[in-house]
């Protein structure tokens, strides 16, 4: 599910996380994203709520339980047609009661309706499906009789780019060194406008980006803020090196909250920017949180050479 619904594996026990990225969406700016099947709300307005995210959430149910990928609205009418038996993946038989399975089909649902305020909270969420988990103390590998392989042991680590190095290092100045001299080139191909989009107000949005840059450039970093708020605020183009750019500045500003929620931005704007990764990681870092600092350094690092391996350069 990409950034927003990351699923990971504990002992063998899928999860979900980042949710916490969508709590600061709330202001209704325009994201790029990739939710799965995308919410109403975000055809209309393109605006990603924390009500979104319940609606890719239900999603994920529907996906699980039946092990194909229904068209919400589809999805939908055959739970209301009590078509619950079509819907389950064959596979699924025997594992849990009818009963169970209209609880999640009923969630997945209400995770689904059209207007954001009719569906679930998070708490909703963990409070009906916590009841369903009647063995929480055995890893879902055991369950399911999948043997679990040896973890392989970890593989060299490849020498760190400039960018990796000082982001490892926590070396702010060096990172502003990188990113004034690599300008705008990564944002190639993120934003495609059209001729009438190029009115008074987008004049006025460029002008506010490059006094941001001058101010990035000189070192102001205040200043800096001020005017890419300017140009993000719009919101009629969407850069992943403004958001990079703001994501640093809040570091020099002792900020390092606004600084990883933009550095999460820029993510998800370019999803497989290694850039994103290293400033959330030097975020993460400021914030103490050292083991998610160093994953994201890790997974930074392995973005950044897949690029380089593909040809296009770094």
């Amino acid at each position: 599910m990409i950034l927003l619904l990351n699923i990971y594996f504990t002992n063998g026990d899928p999860r979900l996380s980042c949710f916490g990225l969508m709590k600061n969406s709330r202001d209704g700016k325009s994201y790029s994203t990739n939710l799965a099947y995308t919410p109403p709300e975000y055809l209309r307005n393109g605006r990603v709520t924390p009500e979104s995210v319940i609606f890719s959430f239900g999603t994920v149910l529907l996906d699980l339980l039946s092990g194909k990928h229904i068209p919400p609205s589809h999805a939908l009418d055959m739970i209301r047609g009590k078509n619950i038996l079509h819907l389950m993946d064959s596979h699924l038989e025997g594992n849990f009661s009818s009963e169970e399975a209209t609880v999640v089909f009923d969630l997945a649902s209400r995770c689904l309706q059209y207007e954001p305020r009719e569906r679930p909270n998070t708490k909703d969420l963990v409070s009906t499906l916590a009841p369903l988990q009647n063995r929480p103390d055995v890893p879902s590998y055991v369950m399911l009789g999948i043997p679990r392989h040896e973890e392989a042991p970890p593989t060299p680590q490849h020498p760190l780019s400039p960018m990796g190095d000082a982001c490892s290092r926590m070396d702010l100045t060096a990172i502003h060194q990188i990113l004034v001299m690599t300008h705008y080139k990564d944002d190639e191909g993120t934003n495609e406008l059209s001729f009438q989009e190029w009115t008074q107000q987008m004049r006025d949005m460029l002008e506010a980006r490059k006094r941001g840059d001058v101010a990035f450039r000189e070192k102001e970093f205040k200043t800096a803020v001020d005017c890419y708020s300017q140009f993000i605020d719009v919101g009629t183009m969407v850069s992943p090196t403004v958001y990079a750019r703001r994501s640093l500045c809040h570091l020099m500003c002792d900020q390092p909250d606004a600084a990883l929620r933009d550095a999460m931005q820029a993510q998800c704007v370019y999803p497989d920017w290694s850039t994103a990764f290293y400033m959330q990681a030097v975020a993460l870092a400021k914030l103490d949180m050292h083991k998610d600092a160093a994953d994201m350094l890790k997974e930074a690092a392995s973005l950044e050479e897949k690029r380089q391996r593909s040809g296009r350069g770094s």
